[in-house]
């Protein structure tokens, strides 16, 4: 599209759905129409579905992550008020991904700055931003002067996407939500970084999943989506590393907005350590630490996260955060004060006796969605109190006193289909499966 013709964005979709690799002045002109209002929201769902189906090359990639890094304001940090790197950590999402509750104190706990910027949920997963709305006055949109005071204070503040950065991906990303165009490479790397890249990063670690309850559901498609956030990270001067994570199972025992801050408080006091979560949450942190320069390897630096857990003050960052953002100040201390709950509780009973063979995760993501815990339009409330807790894992045994999950809902007929949903989506054998692997399965560096 030669520059000064008129800017149609049905042409530019039209060229993309028919498979041509685009300008990189029709992205950047596309993208200023996402920002100023000038493509319209059924374009926009166009040109995500066009892109979904034809992909986009590294160079269309970069672009477009350049592109909507500057649709907005770019965040510079002061360093002189900043002891230490600021280093962030992104998800792909999955079921009951409570990760950035705990990684964020925890990595501030050990000297860095880690101010992370969160999504809502898309599609069946949860979104971190959803989770810290169900904590009464946290403030999940804070302006920049507070985000950046809190983040050179306590170290660490995780708030919601405002609209002044990278309002472009912004837009797009709730569109995606609901026009079934979450799982593109190409959409997901640039929505991604454009917010890392506005976001004045010093070093990202990126968990990518895969599986029944990732967008990415195989391997190989993880795989891919990693090698390509890396390769357009580090193309723009953003060390960044990624790890491939397991979801073929919850993450966790909670699935739903406040079970799951109750769960990532339990974590951080000791309360809690179910070992998949464990396990991801200290790769990550591993990770993190080196790459930011605060560690030599990663075995120092798991040492030194299981330190700032053990003693203390990894809590007390998170208690730092939530207070500094308007939130209680005795939540970690009394949780059930301020989380909502749900008016009934049911248990998910099996269908049989034996052993949890698999677990089609994507529908238990769908199970919290239906009791009220998600979005099926854009803009719609969710109910943070409901959602799935206690919820077994693969290999465990299941019976009559242990059920699959413990459904929490809004009255008792949403809680009896969603129990029946929970028992459907859990296969049951007789003996106890085989080795299902580690939850952190690959790292990837270029």
């Amino acid at each position: 599209m030669a520059t000064g013709r008129p800017f149609l964005p049905q042409e530019v979709i039209r060229a993309k759905r028919d498979g041509r690799a685009l300008a990189s002045d029709e992205i950047e002109r596309f993208v200023s129409g996402l920002t100023d209002g000038s493509v319209g929201d059924a374009q926009a769902a166009a040109f995500a579905m066009a892109v979904f189906f034809q992909g986009m090359n590294i160079d269309e990639r970069v672009t477009l992550t350049d592109a909507m890094s500057r649709s907005g304001e770019t965040m510079t940090w002061d360093r002189a008020h900043l002891d230490g790197p600021i280093v962030d950590k992104h998800s792909t999402g999955g079921v009951g991904d409570k990760v950035s509750l705990m990684l964020a104190p925890l990595v501030a706990a050990c000297g860095a700055h880690v101010p992370m910027i969160s999504g809502r949920g898309l599609g069946h997963t949860g979104g971190t931003f959803d989770k810290l709305e169900s904590i009464p006055g946290y403030q999940t949109r804070p302006d920049n002067a507070m985000f950046h005071k809190v983040v050179a204070e306590v170290g660490c503040a995780i708030i919601g996407q405002t609209s002044v950065l990278a309002p472009a991906d912004g837009r797009l990303y709730g569109i995606r939500d609901v026009t079934a165009t979450v799982e593109s490479v190409a959409l997901i790397t640039a929505s991604i970084l454009s917010k890392k890249l506005a976001a004045g990063l010093d070093a990202l670690v990126m968990d990518v999943t895969f599986g029944n309850g990732a967008f990415m559901s195989s391997y190989e498609q993880a795989e891919e989506l990693a090698h390509s956030i890396v390769a357009v990270a580090r193309g723009a001067g953003l060390p960044t590393t990624a790890l491939l994570t397991d979801m073929n199972q919850v993450l966790g025992h909670t699935a739903g907005n406040a079970l799951e801050v109750q769960e990532s408080i339990d974590w951080l006091v000791g309360k809690n350590d179910e070992p998949r979560l464990t396990e991801v949450v200290m790769a990550l942190g591993a990770e993190m630490l080196v790459l930011s320069g605060l560690a030599d390897h990663t075995d120092a630096a798991t040492a030194t996260l299981a330190a700032a857990r053990a003693n203390g003050s990894a809590a007390e960052k998170f208690r730092q955060m939530v207070t500094a953002l308007g939130g209680p100040a005795d939540l970690v201390d009394n949780p059930t004060a301020h989380l909502r709950s749900a008016p009934v509780t049911r248990p998910a009973g099996p269908s049989r006796n034996g052993y949890v063979q698999s677990i089609d995760t994507r529908a238990m993501g769908l199970v919290v969605v239906a009791l009220g815990g998600g979005r099926r339009q854009v803009g719609e409330d969710i109910d943070h109190s409901v959602g799935l807790a206690d919820v077994v894992a693969v290999g465990a045994a299941v019976d009559a006193d242990r059920p699959l999950a413990i459904v929490h809902a809004r009255n008792d007929s949403d809680a009896a289909v969603a129990a029946d949903a929970v028992r459907a989506a859990c296969t049951i054998g007789d003996e106890a499966p085989g080795d299902i692997g580690r939850v952190v399965a690959a790292r990837i560096t270029e």
